[in-house]
């Protein structure tokens, strides 16, 4: 379940309108530690700071530059938050940079936001009015149009005690994050402290961590355990979904966790280089975006250059929607869902942004119906794409799910029993599998059994093995088993030990076949014990080409020879005798070694050691030393 009352709250305005100065006012700590922050006066990089709701609650603050120059640095800040603070200075209203950074909240879809006029002390409160009207025009349309506008001083702190009470009431609207997933931790910052080791920041998107977990990381896809866990600076036995949080990390360097790396659940997740999205290019886009056009491509804290390939058209034109596929020059760990921004290659701007439909897609031809039919049906929502993942593994374990879909277990589970309940999926065992496969196995089980047997018109049925393995290879022996018995239960085949057949089935030899097999079956009933391993049976008939295997094995079906192992064979009359006088000897004496079997039956040494192995095998003696001891003697009529 989520954990409740764990919120990040952003930033986001123009350069220079206050937004460090009002973290500041609020939390009483200084988001700008680089030098050339300070001497500068503008944020360069992001900052953090704890936020005291009350009542012992603590919301992480991420302080993001305001400078066009620092967008990246904004877009890696910006993501995951709960809450945005738009802050705007009252003297000089809505600026470039506040309009850009509304743009690229309304493509990440943040759902609540606070106006927060800055420098109040410095203006008339009639210019507020103008001000804040001026303002309610321009997020007109969007998430923020009835969004609570507050007017603050940094410098006298007039308001401020005003914005904390809106920013809990906001927060009161958020819902809470998933503590219960897989673990997916997006990496804005890395850096090593001497005797300290290796630590990584960022905001906990998904999951849960202790110290003595082990993480994967990626995309460099190393494996690192965690030292020690901190939120806002303070050692914590767990960290959970939605907090900021500091993890010091063993086994790792800096070097290996770069921005934009993701600190993860090993194993379930992959970084991708090819992904399916569902793009729109902002109206304000100064051109058309056209077939393989190059744009940074911003998720989340990762970024990369990628090339926009166009399914249905040969450019969109700003304020259009399509399905497209991209190409990344760097992979990215990407989830479907996942929402991203766009910004033109040169010179950079924000053009648009979307979502991710699919993580992990073949390769698409263009200006195919199917392709953008199958994109639709995706992008349409989870359950359609949970089917067309299914589709393509064919089976899987909800583990196989979880790490092709990017879904949480419990959500999955949640999906795939509504898929059940309507029929569309099946579950075998332990495997999913959509319905539509499951009825073409029902139908087709009988079908290769049959298609079996009369290619092999002198074998008692389809081993077991082999008809899986020809049916649906990618199912689990506990799956498989489930469509055996459906089989059965529907009298479509008949089961006998390893073998399957049709239920009216019977081996169909040929005069030729019915010689040989009667030849080989005298020999082997006159030999008595005395009989020679099966190769040197097929030599001394001229029988060397012989399929021999096919053969024995009608022989043993029919119950003409008992086979001893896969050398050797004894006719059922004698193996009879030989269980008969086994149960003599008992009678008479407590235990028997081999050369007493062997003198008594008159037979080779090889030979009585493989049929006291299969004797052993039926538990009807057991050995101690170099002796047998009667166990579970058969009953002789």
């Amino acid at each position: 379940m989520a954990e409740a009352g764990h919120f990040i709250i952003g930033t986001a305005g123009h350069v220079d309108h206050g937004k460090s100065a009002l973290i500041r006012a609020l939390t009483g700590v200084e988001t700008d530690r680089l030098g050339e922050e300070k001497e500068r006066g503008i944020s360069i990089e992001l900052g953090f700071a704890p936020l005291d709701l009350g009542d012992g609650q603590i919301a992480g603050v991420v302080d993001v530059p305001g400078h066009e120059k620092f967008i990246p640095q904004m877009l890696s800040g910006i993501a995951g938050i709960d809450l945005v603070l738009l802050v705007i200075d009252a003297n000089e209203g809505v600026m470039p940079q506040t309009r850009e950074h509304l743009q690229i909240m309304e493509l990440l879809q943040l759902k609540k936001g606070i106006l927060v006029l800055s420098k109040c002390d410095l203006v008339e409160p009639d210019w507020l009015d103008i001000v804040e009207e001026e303002i309610r025009e321009q997020v007109a349309g969007t998430f923020l149009e009835k969004a609570p506008c507050c007017r603050v001083s940094a410098i006298t702190g007039e308001g401020l005690d005003n914005l904390m009470e809106v920013i809990r009431e906001q927060l009161c609207q958020v819902p809470p994050r998933d503590s219960g997933g897989a673990v997916r931790l997006p990496v804005d910052r890395c850096f090593s402290i001497s005797g300290f080791g290796t630590v990584v920041t960022g905001t906990l998107n998904s999951g849960q961590i202790k110290p003595g977990d082990v993480l994967e990381i990626l995309p460099a896809a190393i494996m690192a355990r965690v030292r020690e866990a901190q939120v806002h600076d303070q050692q914590a036995p767990a960290v959970f979904a939605g907090q900021r949080v500091a993890l010091n990390l063993s086994g790792v360097t800096r070097e290996q966790i770069p921005r934009g790396s993701i600190v993860g659940t090993p194993g379930l997740f992959r970084a991708s280089q090819r992904i399916d999205v569902r793009l729109q290019l902002l109206k304000e886009a100064p051109r058309p975006l056209k077939f393989r056009d190059p744009v940074h491509f911003h998720l989340g804290t990762g970024r990369s250059v990628a090339k926009v390939v166009l399914l249905d058209r040969e450019e969109m034109v700003p304020g259009e929607e399509a399905l497209v596929q991209m190409t990344l020059d760097q992979p990215l760990l990407v989830h479907r869902g996942d929402r991203f921004i766009i910004r033109s290659y040169s010179p950079m701007v924000t053009i648009g942004g979307g979502m991710v439909i699919d993580a992990e897609p073949q390769k698409h031809k263009r200006f195919r119906d199917e392709v953008t039919q199958r994109l639709g049906d995706l992008a349409s929502g989870d359950l359609g794409f949970w089917l067309q993942k299914l589709d393509e593994l064919e089976v899987a374990r909800i583990k196989d799910l979880e790490k092709q879909t990017g879904t949480g277990r419990a959500q999955l589970l949640q999906g795939l029993e509504k898929l059940k309940a309507t029929g569309q999926v099946q579950l075998l065992a332990e495997q999913w599998v959509i319905a539509d496969r499951v009825r073409s196995w029902k139908q087709r089980l009988p079908q290769i059994v049959a298609e079996y047997q009369q290619q092999h018109h002198l074998r008692h049925g389809i081993p077991r093995a082999t008809l899986q393995s020809r049916l649906a290879e990618k199912l689990a022996p506990k799956g498989f088993e489930v469509l055996l018995q459906w089989a059965l239960n529907e009298n479509l085949i008949v089961v006998n030990s390893d073998l399957v057949a049709t239920p009216d089935w019977q081996p169909q030899p040929t005069t030729e076949e019915t010689q040989v097999l009667k030849k080989l079956e005298q020999y082997f009933r006159s030999s008595g014990f005395q009989v020679k391993n099966n190769k040197d049976v097929l030599a001394q008939l001229g029988l060397e080409g012989l399929d021999s295997e096919t053969y024995f094995s009608y022989l043993v079906l029919e119950g003409s020879l008992v086979r001893l192992n896969q050398e050797s064979s004894l006719h059922m009359e004698s193996y009879h005798r030989a269980e008969k006088l086994l149960v003599d000897i008992f009678q008479r004496q407590e235990t028997m070694t081999l050369a007493q079997f062997r003198d008594q039956l008159g037979s080779g040494r090889k030979q009585v050691q493989a049929l006291l192995e299969l004797f052993d095998s039926y538990k009807y003696t057991r050995r101690v030393d170099d002796a047998r001891v009667a166990w579970q003697l058969p009953g002789i009529s």
